[in-house]
């Protein structure tokens, strides 16, 4: 059956599908409270902006697409989310068919994505934006692989709509077309691709795609890079000088170390010799993808030493790293070593890594009282809602936080759910609400339901005064029943007479 499935790209891509689908219907059996990333696609799908701020708005557009069609709901989060991470599968998995001659081989390398934890595991359990870079990636492998090997017209727009794609998903993709572009120079046969006057027609479509977003970002620029500086530099954890570089230097080895350690292991256990044996295979390709890897890691080796970077994550690895497995593989192939055996053991760990995955992402939340720390979709906002709307609706809600904000306009889907200063000056639909207004704020912790100085201050400015401030305890679901979840809450009449 296994090796049915990995004969080709489109029987595993059948098999993945089933895969997404199951991973949907979990998150609709769960609990719809919405995790931090959801929850801003929620509340951003209000809107159609230019940029929301950290985070650059190619998914947020997908999901203001979708939900001014369908309007907003579980579904409307879900579905698309499993759609783009299948795409990002599927594009893995054509990418591979350009580099590797046997299709059974490239199969197995889209099929072993799920190993990778960043790919398997968090982006199915919270992630959005780098969901995105990652179908960008794999996209732009594809068009980038396919260029070498025969070029066309098309396999150059590929590289055009990549490149926009990823670069208004995530602003560190920008390392990956520079790294492809520096990897080919010393290779005298592909050279020539650099100066093809396809390569003008995509860099024009990569432009277009970037140019509504790149025309919002020099007069938004802290808000756009500020709190990913402040995560980067973890200034409270090294003072400056070379402790900071050293931690910075340390962070990435550990980065680069969980991404990679787990594939590189399972591969190796699964062709034991002949993986060893196939480390010092080489071609023009696998010499192209060294380089690639390698510029990527030295442009972050470069963040930590002139921008002073101390806290790298895994994630951001995502476009340097991605095309390990396909590396990997190749090397193998190259080998010409017979690969029967080592795929006969490789290929149940893909079902086996399915169904873990699919297990924790069902046990992180109905198993919560003994595996660990509540999780924020174990907050019971559907309790909330019920106790809060009992007597009466509102016709606004004003939120604290964008996690609140979110899981409000799920819960009241044609209401209005507004934050104070977003997108804009104050909170207009305030004055005109003819009704009651419905203000809702979480605390600093989950049982400290204090409104913060900085959201009553903004309530303030926003022309909205509270008269009585009302907290709300509700136990966790799937909880102990002794630990709670606190909201504060007020109600205020509208501004329209």
């Amino acid at each position: 059956m296994l090796k049915r499935i990995t004969r080709s790209i489109t029987s595993a891509s059948l098999f993945l599908a089933v895969y997404f689908l199951l991973n949907v219907a979990l998150r609709l059996a769960l609990p719809h409270t919405l995790d931090l990333d959801e929850a801003e696609q929620s509340f951003y799908s209000q809107y159609l902006l230019a940029g929301y701020g950290p985070q650059p708005p190619f998914y947020n557009w997908i999901q203001y697409a979708i939900v001014s069609v369908t309007g907003i709901s579980m579904w409307v989060l879900s579905v698309p989310k499993n759609i783009i991470l299948f795409g990002c599968y599927l594009f893995y998995g054509l990418a591979a068919r350009e580099v590797l001659k046997s299709r059974s081989l490239a199969a197995v390398a889209m099929l072993s994505l799920i190993t990778l934890p960043q790919v398997g595991l968090m982006a199915q359990r919270e992630l959005t934006h780098t969901v995105a870079l990652l179908f960008a990636t794999s996209l732009f492998l594809f068009g980038f692989f396919r260029t070498l090997r025969q070029p066309t017209i098309w396999s150059y727009l590929i590289i055009g709509i990549a490149t926009g794609i990823g670069l208004i998903s995530k602003y560190n993709f920008a390392i990956l077309p520079f790294a492809a572009l520096i990897a080919v120079l010393p290779e005298r046969e592909w050279r020539g691709r650099l100066i093809d006057w396809r390569l003008l027609p995509a860099a024009v479509l990569a432009i277009l795609i970037v140019l509504p977003h790149a025309l919002w970002l020099p007069d938004n620029l802290v808000s756009a890079s500020a709190p990913t500086l402040e995560r980067m530099t973890a200034e409270e954890l090294a003072p400056a000088g070379l402790p900071r570089i050293g931690q910075g230097l340390l962070s990435l080895v550990i980065a680069v170390l969980g991404f990679v350690a787990l594939p590189i292991v399972l591969i190796a256990a699964a062709f034991r010799r002949d993986f060893f044996r196939a480390l010092s295979a080489s071609s023009p390709m696998i010499r192209v993808i060294e380089r690639m890897m390698v510029i990527s890691l030295l442009a972050f080796v470069g963040v930590v030493l002139f921008a002073g970077a101390s806290d790298i994550h895994e994630r951001w690895l995502d476009p340097c790293l991605l095309v390990l497995l396909i590396y990997l593989f190749l090397k193998l192939e190259t080998t010409d070593l017979d690969l029967s055996a080592g795929l006969a053991r490789f290929r149940p760990v893909v079902p086996v890594f399915m169904v873990v995955i699919l297990s924790i992402l069902l046990f992180r939340i109905v198993g919560i009282q003994y595996i660990g720390p509540y999780t924020r979709t174990n907050v019971p906002f559907s309790g909330y809602v019920a106790e809060l709307t009992a007597t009466r609706k509102p016709v606004l809600i004003v939120a604290g936080t964008k996690f609140v904000a979110g899981n409000m306009r799920l819960e009241f889907p044609d209401i209005p759910v507004v934050i104070p200063f977003f997108p804009g000056p104050g909170v207009p639909e305030y004055a005109d609400a003819k009704g009651p207004v419905l203000v809702i704020w979480r605390g600093e912790t989950a049982d400290d339901p204090t409104i913060s100085p900085g959201f009553a201050n903004d309530l303030v400015r926003s022309g909205i005064h509270l008269q009585e401030l009302k907290t709300l305890t509700l136990p966790y679901l799937f909880g102990d029943g002794k630990r709670s979840f606190s909201i504060g809450y007020s109600w205020v009449d509208g501004g329209a007479k």
